[in-house]
Formats: structure tokens, sequence, C-alpha cells
């Protein structure tokens, strides 16, 4: 056969390959979770019904007053203000955020979203702020009290995930922060780890939601993701400036970089190469977490 004749075989095959692969891909009907839009008042039951290397997801979206205790399974979160927000955390005991984030729950720290609750002492330092792209709620916490193992250093919890199903599967953010009902963030992330929590909801009518809520630098944890205080016993909650998108800095002599994670194969991250901007803050008023978290 000539050479010819053998390019031409080879690219018939690799257009029917190709062919193949996006009919399976079409007939699957599979859609990324961070694609998909869900109404809070109209949600499935679970939010993936797929299957696959990870399983089916693990509890539900559809959550109300008979699914709220210490043993919900709800994975419809929210964010809505310092006294009214959830974290998501293992449904064990003791658990370790890389083992269990397909699994997590929402934890609450008030009734009424059909989830398990905070218990009182395990928030010790609380900030609510509110920017023109995103609405974010750092600090820092007894993790073992929503069951994360006390000598975790965490991980990441975001809509994402290497097969787009979401960490965990399925798990859903709502606000009403921004309309005054209940609006899906379709971009966020959640850092739980260390003994310090950071969750930011990224608007979705605002132009880079994606970028500020960045999901691939999650081995460098909540002080580069979600520049904030996290200081510990204080509750306030302000208005303030948007951060550098996650990953660009500007260097002492002026120039805009991008940082890149290595990968967890090189090991441990020991350093790096920049101090995130923690950005400016203003209108703050101050709470006693006596006052706030009455759950």
């Amino acid at each position: 056969m000539s050479s010819s004749s053998s390019m031409k075989t080879l690219l018939v095959s690799l257009a029917a390959a190709s062919s193949s692969f996006l009919l399976v891909n079409a007939q699957d009907g599979f859609t990324p979770l961070a694609s998909q839009s869900f109404t809070y008042s109209n949600l499935p039951y679970q939010a993936d019904p797929n299957t696959g290397e990870r399983g089916r997801q693990y509890g539900y979206n559809i959550c109300n007053s008979t699914t709220e205790n210490q043993e919900s399974l709800c994975q419809t979160s929210i964010i809505n203000a310092i006294d009214d927000f959830c974290l998501w955390g293992p449904p064990e005991p003791n658990s370790l955020i890389g083992d269990t984030e397909g699994e997590a729950v929402a934890w609450c720290t008030k009734p009424g979203h059909g989830t398990r609750l905070i218990p009182d002492g395990a928030l010790t330092g609380v900030q609510f702020m509110r920017t023109p792209d995103y609405i974010q709620v750092t600090g820092r916490i007894n993790q073992a009290f929503i069951n994360i193992a006390a000598d975790d250093s965490g991980g990441e919890m975001d809509p994402h995930g290497a097969d787009q199903r979401g960490n965990p599967l399925g798990g859903l953010l709502f606000s009403n922060a921004w309309t005054g009902d209940y609006v899906q963030a379709i971009e966020w992330h959640n850092f739980m780890g260390g003994g310090l929590f950071c969750l930011k909801a990224c608007d979705p009518s605002r132009p880079n939601a994606a970028r500020y809520c960045e999901h691939i630098f999650d081995r460098i944890g909540c002080w580069y993701n979600a520049p904030a205080a996290y200081r510990d016993n204080v509750f306030d909650s302000c208005l303030g400036e948007s951060q550098d998108f996650p990953g660009i800095y500007t260097g002492a002599n002026g120039q805009v970089s991008t940082y890149t994670q290595p990968p967890e194969s090189l090991g441990p991250i020991t350093s790096v190469p920049y101090q995130p901007q923690t950005p400016a803050s203003s209108q703050c008023t101050t709470y006693t977490s006596a006052s706030i978290y009455t759950a």
C-alpha cells in the first residue's frame, strides 16, 4: 500500500473513531454539573443522576423539615449572611476531606434548610464579606465538630471535580444575598481544613465568576484562594473590594504573574512565590458569637 493510501486510511479511521466518541457522549447525555441551572423551589431529588467511577450521588437535594437532623444527607448548601450559611463537611466522624469530598453534606448555622446544624462552639471567628463580584464567608473552626479529623490539613470542594460531577457529587449552592430570592451560585469553592474555612460564591450575573471562584489551586488553601483576616474571636460582616484572581499576583517589580500549582507527584508544596493581598474592607458590623449562632 502506498504511503498516501496509508495516510488516507489512517485519517478515515481517526474520523470514524472521533464520530463514534461524539456519538457515545451525545447518547450518554452527560452535562457537567457547573453547566446546569437549578431552581431552588423546584430541585430534583438528586442533581446528579449519573453513575461512574465514583458511583451515585451520596445524598439528596430536596431538603426540608423532614431531613433536618444531625444525620441529614442534604447536599444543597446556602450562603446568605454572617448568621446564615452552610459549610461542606463529611457525613461520618473523624474523616479526611480528601477521602470524603465527593460525599460531603451541608452543615448550616441555623435551622430551616433541612441540613445538619453546625454545633455550638465550632465557629471561633467569622467574617462575611460582600464584594462587587462575590460573597464570601471565612474564619476559624473547631473542625472536628463537623466530622473533619482534627489534624486534617483539608482540601477543596467545588462544582467541578475531575469528572465534572462536582465535589460533593451533585452538591448545589444557593444565595438570597444578590436579589432577595434564592439564586444558584454556579461557580463557588469551599476550602476546609487546618482549622480554617472559606466559602466563596461568585455572582452569576458578573463576568468573571469562574476566575474569582477558580478551582485549580486546591493545594494552597484559603489564604491564597480567599485572602482574608482569619481572626479568632472576631465576628464581623463587611463590604469589601474584590480580590485579585486566585493565582494572579503582582511582584515587587510591578510585573503581573500567574502561579502554576505543581503536581502532587512532586511532593508537598513548601513555598509559594508570593503573598496574597487581602482586599480592603469597610462598613463592618461586629457581632458576638452568642448573638448570631443560637442553633
